[in-house]
């Protein structure tokens, strides 16, 4: 009788590992432009914690960083790769055009380094399943893909700033930046995951200071992308504020090194608050 019920507890604590070890985990990053740059750092917190997600999906910024994660760049590589490809120079990034077309800077640059990091140019091929987020503009409706052979384009199209970038046209429709309608998609791989943990780079600051008219058109627009993540924020078991959005902006791409460490900062205190995160996603070797 011993032998039976000893038989039975190792079968119940082996299915309670395997249940375990197959926890599949989630990562959501949101948009934010240069305040992105925190992402590489919370990854780089993650990983060091054993905790490495299966699927990704992102938003602008957040979608860059995503795919490139998802093709199989390590997060030092990513911000060594900023360096190297002078992504922290937005004066590398924009190449101006003329007025009057649907947006003053095209998207050369951003395909140019996509081509050469990810030549495959699908997302059926990365490493991970990532999905990214981008606003069909003909439709006035989030989009959100993650198949197909169309990666470069649809990446581009979630990284659109609206003004800033020329619209992304994708088999004959019209794209902006996904952070226009959901800055924080985790609508994409919530069912997919058992633990999802989302990086918002945009989280709202009550008190941040309104002195010039700048402020106020800036805190107008954050606040329209934060109302856009609740959904995206409430789908999150773990949720996870970078505050690099205190000292720096949208525009400080010069500043990444100490953005990136603001990430890794947030996230590093928060496995350390969440003791409970760590013990429920790190991998099981």
């Amino acid at each position: 009788m011993k032998k039976i019920l000893l038989i039975v507890l190792i079968i119940i604590i082996t299915g309670m590992v395997s249940a375990q070890e197959s926890q599949k985990i989630g990562l959501v990053l949101s948009g934010g432009g240069a305040l992105g740059y925190a992402h590489i750092g919370a990854i780089q917190a993650l990983e060091e914690h054993d905790i490495y997600p299966e699927y990704i999906a992102g938003t602008s910024m957040g979608a860059i960083i995503g795919a490139l994660y998802a093709q199989g760049f390590k997060p030092l590589e990513i911000l060594e790769l900023v360096q190297e490809k002078k992504m922290y120079k937005i004066t590398s990034l924009i190449t101006y055009k003329h007025f009057g077309e649907l947006g003053l800077s095209s998207h050369d640059v951003v395909k140019k380094i996509f081509t050469e990091l990810i030549p495959h140019n699908s997302f059926d091929s990365l490493k991970l399943h990532f999905y990214a987020c981008a606003t069909n503009l003909d439709k006035g409706i989030s989009k959100i893909v993650g198949t197909g052979s169309l990666l470069k384009e649809y990446v581009t199209a979630s990284a659109a700033i609206p003004g800033v970038f020329e619209v992304e046209t994708i088999e004959g429709i019209h794209y902006i930046d996904g952070g226009v309608l959901n800055n924080l998609p985790a609508q994409a791989i919530r069912k997919q995951c058992d633990v999802l943990i989302g990086v918002d780079v945009l989280p709202y600051v009550e008190d941040s200071p309104l002195t010039k008219t700048r402020d106020v058109v800036m805190r107008a627009i954050r606040s329209t992308q934060h109302q856009n993540s609740l959904k995206g924020r409430e789908l999150c078991d773990y949720i996870i504020d970078s505050k690099a959005i205190i000292e720096y902006h949208e525009a400080d791409f010069d500043n990444y090194r100490e953005i990136y460490q603001y990430g890794y900062k947030a996230m590093s205190d928060y496995i350390e608050e969440h003791p409970e995160m760590e013990q429920q996603c790190k991998h099981k070797k």
